[in-house]
């Protein structure tokens, strides 16, 4: 499983030209679900970026997470984090989950981090997104 974590100030997701969800301060996560991901790892994974300390505290100095900024998380499945382009030119996406496997893991992950406390805005699993934001810094942080 594969986190992409932005620190915004702003983040919203059209689908077919209708807003769908949007956040103000926190975190845009996309999330890339392989197949050998698991329920352990959606929690494990979830914590983290509840945890994550990318937000400043009052010196400026990275030290406050989600939790501790009452920030808000944006979570949109993202199949194509998972890509092998090891190689060639053309991505290969053999090793992410397919969706009836990834959309429970990326639910349960969803889940996990509001059950951390933090409000959870979600994409469109499985259908094509337009994704904006204001990526804060610019911080992004990629976990696994």
């Amino acid at each position: 499983m594969r986190a992409v974590c932005q620190r915004v100030t702003h983040a919203a997701v059209t689908v077919a030209g209708s807003a769908h969800a949007s956040i103000g301060c926190g975190l845009l996560v996309l999330l890339g679900v392989a197949r050998e991901d698991d329920a352990a790892a959606a929690d494990r994974l979830a914590a983290k970026v509840a945890r994550l300390r990318v937000f400043d505290d009052d010196r400026g100095k990275f030290d406050r997470s989600l939790v501790d900024v009452n920030g808000s998380a944006l979570v949109v499945s993202q199949f194509t984090l998972i890509a092998d382009t090891s190689r060639g030119n053309r991505p290969s996406f053999a090793g992410a989950a397919p969706p009836g496997q990834a959309e429970p893991l990326y639910v349960r992950f969803c889940d996990a981090v509001r059950a951390e406390g933090i409000l959870v805005e979600t994409g469109s699993f499985g259908t094509r997104m337009t994704v904006e934001l204001t990526n804060d810094g610019p911080v992004t942080v990629v976990l696994e």
